[in-house]
Order: structure tokens, then sequence, then C-alpha cells
């Protein structure tokens, strides 16, 4: 898979495992700057506590590539105040 910033879902070499560790990642790593616990970033946007740490683990389900909805990602992109776009941007 490229390392590229960019990731085309619809191109045959994406991997949804790859994707999911790169935003578990960057979900991680946001969370921590924002000094907020796993708990408080489920509250604000609306999700379990349990399915946002799956989401830290890249996980939706044990063993399945977390993928997570549109209107997931915007809750989490306002919870740590960027754009979504910066959400999925992987550097």
């Amino acid at each position: 898979m490229a390392t590229s910033s960019e990731i085309n879902i619809s191109h045959p070499e994406f991997d949804a495992t790859e994707f999911a560790r790169l935003l578990s990642q960057r979900l991680r790593l946001l969370r921590e700057k924002s000094g907020l616990s796993q708990e408080a970033v489920a509250n604000r946007a609306g999700l379990s506590t349990y399915t946002y740490q799956k989401f830290e683990k890249g996980e939706s389900k044990p063993g399945t590539p977390m993928n997570p909805r549109i209107s997931t990602l915007y809750a989490l992109a306002h919870v740590f105040q960027v754009d979504v776009c910066d959400l999925l941007r992987f550097e």
C-alpha cells in the first residue's frame, strides 16, 4: 500500500486494515494532544466509551478493521477541532 498522506478507498490496493491502523493512531494522537480521556472523547462525540476504545485499537468488532460512519468521523473531527479531511490525513 502506498504511504501517501491521501488514501483512495476505491483503489485496488486499498487496505482496510492499514487504513484502520493509521486512523486509530491519528485518533490516539489527537486525543493525547487534546488532553482528553477516551471517555471524554466518546461522550463529546456521542459514542459509547467501548466503541471509541475499539476505534483506538483500529477495530469495530474484535478482529474486524474499524469502519466508522461519516457522521462519526465528523463528530470526532469536531471534538478534536480539526477538519474531517485533516482527521483522515496520515503523515
